[in-house]
């Protein structure tokens, strides 16, 4: 597979390219069933075990497709992927108001998970390959937390108006509004630019390029490392998003406060993503203090178990965030400097590694949970973050002396 030549001018190409990320990015989380579906789950008389059993599954759904559908985002059209996930997870949403149940929500979360499998890695692709054929990868830092920043401010916008939605028509109302942005979601993804010659070779391939792909991966000591940084970053603060409502409520406010309390913790994450551009450059030594920085924060917000506390959580996830979005941008440089064409495939790899991650850390939560508070799950799940960061400072030697970070 190819890139054409560039057939718009730059600003105009990646100005078109942006407005589609940031919008898509957008409408994406503009879900506002987010910040009231573990408590949807937890008044139809779910257990906290059931709960977690349904992350847990949401998580495995990507892990059986995580890699493979990155391998199809290399064989075929990345943007059909883009625009055919959001109609799963519409399809999820509906069916969890109109019949709330423990079998209703797992459905839904399969195909939530398959919708997460289809975009994870064909975004990457498809946005670092259209910025790198415009003459504009040195951009994709910048661009790809812009677009998580949208997304966070989504996420917030939800927030805030989950409340009076939820007070105006209960579960009903925000799921069908979820279910709209979903729809709206896919719409914006026909609009991505996709100018790369795509593999007729239909079955064969994809499995050519799955092989090709994983075999990269193998020999490439630095890519190695870079596909088990983006999962030692992202995972665990991820898993303890979904939480987050969970945490808040124990602080004491009324399940009406809980969405404006989770406005802050979000507010957090997305000043993370709106400084990775000026922070692309942060060393081994300056990503290590972040996490540690991070999940200092994460164990003493959590464990303070009040709503002023939250404030540290939020700062932990702006952390974590920029975090994330550092990891991902040393992976799409290895992949460069590997001279590798399956770039989609390569970055599922490491969503692969994210969801077996999230796995554990959702069983690893439910387990201390049955015996402690959540803010002590949280606190306590702060601790692979200063391991993470021991163990960059120990590899930090070995690794040669070149200018990418």
């Amino acid at each position: 597979m190819t890139l054409s030549p560039a057939c718009v001018p730059v600003a105009t190409g990646v100005r078109r390219l942006t407005a589609t990320l940031y919008g898509y990015a957008f409408l994406d989380d503009f879900v506002l069933l987010y910040p009231v579906y573990a408590l949807l789950f937890s008044d139809t008389g779910l257990s906290v075990w059931q709960i977690s059993s349904l992350f847990a599954l949401w998580s495995l759904t990507g892990v059986l497709l995580e890699v493979p559908s990155g391998a199809w985002a290399d064989a075929v059209s990345r943007r059909l992927l883009l625009w055919l996930g959001p109609l799963l997870t519409a399809a999820g949403f509906a069916l969890w108001v109109l019949t709330p149940s423990y079998w209703a929500f797992a459905v839904g979360f399969v195909l939530w998970g398959a919708r997460g499998a289809l975009g994870s890695g064909a975004l990457e692709a498809l946005v670092y390959e259209e910025l790198e054929r415009l003459g504009a990868a040195g951009r994709y830092a910048e661009v790809m937390g812009r677009a998580r920043a949208a997304g966070h401010v989504a996420v917030m916008a939800a927030l805030g108006l989950a409340g009076p939605v939820f007070a105006w028509g209960g579960y009903p109302a925000v799921g069908a509004a979820s279910v709209l942005a979903c729809l709206a979601s896919a719409a914006t993804a026909t609009r991505f630019p996709e100018d790369r010659v795509v593999s007729k070779a239909g079955g064969d391939g994809w499995a050519a390029t799955l092989r090709d792909g994983l075999a990269g991966a193998r020999r490439d000591r630095s890519l190695r490392g870079a596909l088990l940084l983006v999962p030692a970053v992202g995972a665990v603060w991820e898993a303890l998003d979904e939480y987050t409502p969970l945490l808040v409520r124990d602080t004491g406010v009324a399940d009406t406060t809980v969405p404006y309390l989770l406005l802050l913790i979000w507010a957090g994450a997305t000043a993370g993503s709106l400084l990775a551009g000026r922070c692309e450059r942060l060393g081994t030594a300056g990503l290590a203090a972040v996490l540690v920085a991070a999940a200092l924060a994460l164990a003493v917000g959590a464990a303070a178990r009040t709503p002023v506390a939250l404030g540290l959580v939020a700062l932990a996830f702006g952390g974590f965030q920029l975090a994330t979005v550092l990891a991902d941008v040393r992976l799409q440089q290895r992949i460069d400097e590997t001279g590798g064409t399956q770039r989609a495939t390569l970055t599922s790899v490491a969503g692969l590694g994210s969801d077996l991650a999230t796995v554990a850390a959702y069983a690893v939560y439910a387990a201390i949970e049955t015996r402690a508070a959540h803010s002590t799950a949280f606190a306590l799940l702060a601790v692979p973050y200063l391991m993470t960061a021991v163990l960059l400072m120990l590899r930090r030697p070995l690794r040669s002396r070149r200018s990418i970070p």
